[in-house]
């Protein structure tokens, strides 16, 4: 079982780098999700359409296909009371700390891209885990 945060999937659904690492991670594993992530690869398509303009349609066609029910992503809700606490503890922002909470929360693998993300799970693995 594993949570992947917005960086991950960010890259593989925008072909970013990392995106080999992290699809094969993520090869056969149930991924799970919290809510906010919905909104966290909207942000990123927004950015990434106002930087491309001429590339807008393919982007935000990659976004839908993305969160398009069918793809299997298990989404669930966050405890704000808890992720808070853990953001406060470790510095995080909230929406790091609920990928933390929730893979916490699931006995789960986290998988990250994101350096400090990757360094408050303890895991040293150049953001990959």
């Amino acid at each position: 079982m594993i949570v992947a945060d917005a960086s991950a999937l960010a890259a593989i659904i925008f072909e970013e780098d990392g995106a080999e690492a992290v699809l094969a991670r993520l090869e056969g594993a149930a991924l799970n999700v919290p809510a906010l992530l919905k909104f966290e690869l909207t942000s990123a398509a927004v950015k990434k359409a106002r930087q491309n303009p001429r590339h807008a349609a393919e982007i935000f066609q990659r976004l839908d296909s993305a969160l398009d029910p069918r793809r299997g992503l298990r989404w669930h809700d966050i405890d704000a009371t808890d992720v808070a606490i853990l953001a406060r503890v470790t510095g995080l922002s909230a929406y790091d700390a609920s990928y933390l909470w929730l893979a916490g929360r699931l006995e789960a693998d986290l998988v990250t891209l994101d350096q400090r993300l990757s360094n408050a799970t303890g895991l040293d693995s150049g953001g990959i885990d």
